[in-house]
């Protein structure tokens, strides 16, 4: 069978733009395939949240489907599959599904729900959805084909033997109701070295139950999460007949007879992909939030270089504003160091001091402030006339605002709010500092476009006099190591101590997560690149008292 793999970027809401991506490719493609397949719930664009609550717009999605059946009937020898919410018609429930639409000539021949609703990490699907009866099959040009819809796939007890939140395999029983191809649609968000889970996963399938396996993904950024493509055709025997590309929209014809080579697919690059995913992700919010410059506050330091490169690359040179503000605690070398960093990037760049602002802030506090050592209150008061600054040029120009803070320190609170955590996206908040200076290396990897003195330079916020990061924190690689087992793997401090690090160092830092949730609730949205990132995938309460 010929299938059309569609590995497109849907955008959340659109109706009338997904569909007619959804006719475009139909029109192109169907001369020269039997099948066309498209990703999870492709019509809406995943994740819709909240929206298929509404029935106003489970009516659009409803008229929008009628209008693909009746299109189908120009191209009767090629059938469609896509991913769309279909009202369940039982007073029961939640009363919609996200459901694998079948179309042929002009019918719904086959609708199937999602069987496995995931309410895990970025999922919420049984707060809007309600699952499948039962998986079914469909006869198709002679072939008994199972249709799914991504968390189907992902039960498999040999893979995920410990890890198995359902007892039932929806890929098995298609497998033993008679299935002699699955295909699987899916909406799989990206994180580091997924792409090779993903690769087992269905590779096993097809090995375990000796039949083709075809995975179409969703590609492009929703807000916080970013989906990588790569969907992938698989043989009966496990290997991969064809692996779309990664990050970038895709339509490719193959045929599911031909025999699969493993040579056909070698793993991502760890921080190749971070660098590409970061891009995308920032790329597509701002096209799907209707913007089209950013601006950034340059501080001379590694977080900021390091944003300023990427939405670049995301957006282009001439559609990127640094904006550099020293204060009498600034280096000459920091602010000499953004001037080039914008002339390499070839952005426009502005220098704004904020010594007689300061000053002006100082001078207005003396009398309240009488009698007590300046602190972290003078500290901060520079980070927020530079948050407001950088808002200023946002309002003024409509500028979407960056900011430029790192996972590491948005976990310990080591940021202002209303400061240098202003901003429309956090490009950055889910990278580690210790990547950070592997993602830099990556940049510069060709031209050498982050001046060295930035990345050679001890951190510091410059806030005062002689000031580094390391006179607050840990060492970054030591404070990354407690922040991958607490906040990824959701580690004990018994247990993270027991892994070798000083328990002072640990129940500091550990306080002092927990200590900081209220900030980051109020944080910018972030891209997600890890397993765990802050925000939507980690529900933590704010007002709380851990005790043994």
């Amino acid at each position: 069978m010929k299938v059309t793999i569609a590995q497109l970027n849907p955008i959340v809401g659109d109706i009338k733009g997904n569909k007619q991506l959804i006719m475009q490719a139909i029109a192109d493609y169907a001369n020269q395939s039997d099948l066309i397949v498209f990703s999870e719930l492709f019509l809406v664009g995943y994740p819709p949240k909240d929206l298929v609550d509404r029935s106003w717009f489970i009516a659009r999605s409803e008229a929008a489907i009628a209008e693909i059946v009746d299109f189908s009937k120009n191209y009767p020898d090629t059938g469609i599959i896509f991913g769309a919410p279909v009202p369940t018609n039982t007073s029961v429930g939640k009363g919609i599904s996200n459901s694998a639409l079948f179309i042929h000539n002009g019918q719904i021949i086959l609708n199937q729900p999602k069987s496995l609703l995931p309410t895990y990490d970025v999922f919420d699907e049984a707060r809007h959805f309600d699952p499948a009866e039962k998986p079914e099959l469909i006869r198709f040009k002679g072939e008994m084909i199972g249709l799914s819809v991504c968390e189907d796939a992902w039960n498999d007890p040999q893979l995920l033997p410990y890890q198995r939140l359902y007892a039932f395999d929806p890929i098995t029983e298609m497998v033993q109701a008679g299935a002699a191809m699955i295909i699987n649609i899916s909406a799989s968000p990206f994180y580091l070295e997924k792409e090779q889970l993903r690769y087992k996963l269905i590779s096993n399938h097809s090995q375990k139950h000796q039949i083709p396996f075809i995975f179409v993904n969703q590609v492009g950024g929703n807000d916080e999460l970013i989906f990588d493509g790569g969907s992938m055709v698989f043989d009966k025997t496990g290997a991969p007949i064809y692996i779309a590309p990664f990050f970038e929209e895709s339509v490719v014809t193959v045929d599911t007879q031909v025999a699969g080579n493993d040579r056909n697919y070698s793993p991502l690059d760890k921080i190749e992909s971070l660098y590409q995913a970061l891009v995308l992700g920032t790329r597509d919010y701002f096209r799907k939030c209707g913007f089209t410059k950013a601006v950034i506050g340059l501080s001379g330091g590694i977080d900021s270089a390091l944003t300023c490169c990427i939405a670049v690359a995301a957006l282009g040179a001439e559609n990127v504003k640094g904006v550099t503000m020293p204060s009498p605690y600034s280096s000459v070398g920091s602010v000499e160091d953004s001037r080039l960093l914008a002339a390499n990037l070839g952005i426009e760049f502005d220098v704004i001091p904020i010594n007689n602002i300061l000053q002006s802030y100082l001078e207005t506090l003396a009398g309240p402030f009488s009698g007590r050592a300046a602190d972290v209150t003078e500290e901060n008061i520079q980070a927020r006339i530079r948050g407001n600054i950088i808002m200023a040029y946002s309002n003024k120009f409509g500028y979407l605002a960056l900011s430029t803070g790192n996972k590491s320190e948005l976990a310990v609170g080591y940021c202002t709010l209303y400061g240098d955590m202003s901003g429309g996206l956090s490009v950055i908040s889910d990278v580690p500092k210790t990547m950070v200076y592997e993602l830099s290396k990556y940049v510069n990897r060709k031209q050498q476009l982050i001046p060295p003195a930035i990345i050679e330079k001890v951190p510091s916020a410059e806030l005062r006099p002689n000031q580094c990061d390391q006179d607050t924190l840990p060492p970054y690689p030591v404070l990354d190591g407690i922040l991958q087992l607490y906040i990824e793997e959701g580690a004990s401090i018994e247990r993270i101590i027991e892994a070798g690090y000083e328990p002072d160092v640990v129940k500091w830092v550990v306080t002092t997560v927990d200590n900081n949730e209220y900030k980051r609730k109020q944080a910018a949205p972030g891209l997600k690149v890890t397993t765990k990132a802050f925000g939507v995938g980690r529900r933590m309460p704010i007002a709380k008292k851990i005790s043994g």
